[in-house]
């Protein structure tokens, strides 16, 4: 299928690759079917382009390469709806953003995913890590690339 977008232009989207959100993200309900696309000049950074919504794109990550030590702590049932025959099988990638002029990571909000059924949640934790880790200062906003 061909899905416009105001980010990426016209994009080839497989109907396996379409992740579905059934919650959609925390405020952006209209995310619930999503592509996950590789950024063009950053090979850490991804993007979470929504199928339903042009303007719908969130920058995400893996919490694990800027916070090692980072642990995803939430109940089970949280997991449940992934359907994950064991947590092994399970993805972790958090949302960046922009706060003044520092890119941050949303470490109370991680996105669960399950890539081989295609299913996704967005979550809060139960950790006492902060809400926004700063990543980078002092940079430009992000490109707008794929």
């Amino acid at each position: 299928m061909i899905v416009a977008t105001t980010r990426f232009g016209s994009l080839s989207v497989e109907p396996e690759d379409v992740l579905f959100f059934p919650e959609g993200l925390i405020g952006l309900p209209s995310l619930d079917r999503c592509v996950l696309l590789a950024d063009a000049w950053n090979p850490r950074l991804a993007w979470l382009q929504g199928l339903s919504d042009p303007d719908g794109a969130v920058a995400v990550v893996h919490p694990r390469r800027f916070v090692p030590e980072y642990q995803v702590r939430v109940a089970q049932s949280e997991w449940d709806p992934l359907q994950l025959a064991s947590l092994a099988d399970a993805s972790v990638l958090v949302v960046v953003g922009q706060s003044n002029d520092n890119l941050t990571l949303n470490l109370k909000a991680p996105l669960l995913l399950n890539l081989k059924a295609c299913l996704g949640r967005q979550v809060i934790t139960e950790d006492p890590n902060p809400l926004r880790y700063v990543i980078l200062a002092d940079l430009p906003r992000l490109r707008r690339s794929a």
